[in-house]
């Protein structure tokens, strides 16, 4: 079986629900404490097992690109202050034997394009595709390396989902599924774009975690532009379910969608409570707000 050894990351997106936070600051760089929304996904990747990180980049993102590179002037003022940790962990962002690659997404044509957009380094290889919008908190493995593992069993693409109200279908891909393999994996019979509550097949929503199959690759070539003249990657997913067997992963863990400000706002204040540094005097803030 060939291994999981790839990440596509989409960060080509203007991020308009953040002006003018995001008029020069790309949106994956927003910070969640001390991270930005981008060091959170690729960290995750990371844990799940992959060694390549292929960013689809913009014109406006070359604040990622040098997040992720060496900063030579900054080690050494921090080197020469004895500042040692605060070295480590510059230094540890992209741990050894992980490389980035970035490709740039000339038009912004949609996700099913900007995936498209790696295929030249995907090759046949199997890969997982992670929106850093989507932050997602399960504790300990991490999101992507429960798809991986899903994906090492079955050999087939499997897209992460939750149970959302189903009024809020509108706002994601649903699917239907038919077989359940187990509790939380289920075989996909169809998904639609952002349908209309009275029309959703189901309550299941795909968010931003997937790992497919390179066949996803010729699906996306021959997928016309759909909702908002552009290159949806559910349109391809939904011919792949023609060629071979996709399946709907119920993860385990809590996600903020950090593309809105609300949801961004929750998962400031739960990483917050959760960080060893700050957890205890912003506890007591938040009590003496009430």
């Amino acid at each position: 079986m060939k291994k999981v050894t790839k990440a596509v990351f989409p960060v080509a997106g203007m991020g308009t629900r953040f002006l003018p936070a995001t008029k020069a600051n790309p949106k994956e760089m927003l910070p969640i404490v001390d991270k930005p929304l981008i060091q959170y996904a690729v960290e995750e990747a990371v844990a799940a097992g992959i060694t390549e990180l292929i960013f689809i980049t913009g014109r406006t993102k070359r604040s990622i690109t040098d997040h992720f590179d060496k900063a030579y002037e900054l080690e050494t003022e921090l080197e020469k202050h004895d500042k040692l940790e605060k070295l480590e962990i510059v230094r540890n962002i992209i741990p050894d034997g992980v490389t980035c690659i970035y490709i740039r997404q000339a038009e912004p044509l949609g996700l099913g394009h900007a995936v498209l957009c790696a295929k030249s380094v995907v090759g046949d290889q199997p890969f997982a595709v992670l929106l850093p919008d989507d932050l997602i908190d399960d504790g300990n493995r991490g999101v992507t390396k429960q798809l991986v593992e899903q994906y090492q069993q079955e050999s087939k693409s499997v897209l992460a989902v939750e149970n959302i109200p189903k009024e809020e279908s509108s706002k994601y891909g649903i699917v239907a599924t038919s077989e359940s393999k187990h509790d939380s994996l289920f075989e996909i019979s169809s998904i639609v774009e952002k349908p209309e509550p009275k029309d959703a097949p189901s309550s299941l929503a795909v968010v931003g975690r997937y790992v497919l199959s390179s066949e996803i690759f010729s699906c996306l070539e021959e997928t016309p532009r759909g909702a908002g003249n552009e290159i949806q990657l559910t349109d391809a997913i939904s011919m792949l379910l023609g060629k071979e067997k996709v399946y709907a992963y119920e993860f385990k863990g809590t996600r903020y969608d950090c593309g809105s400000k609300f949801g961004y706002m929750q998962a400031s204040i739960q990483y917050a409570l959760k960080d060893p540094d700050i957890k205890d005097e912003f506890l007591s803030y938040l009590e003496k707000l009430n």
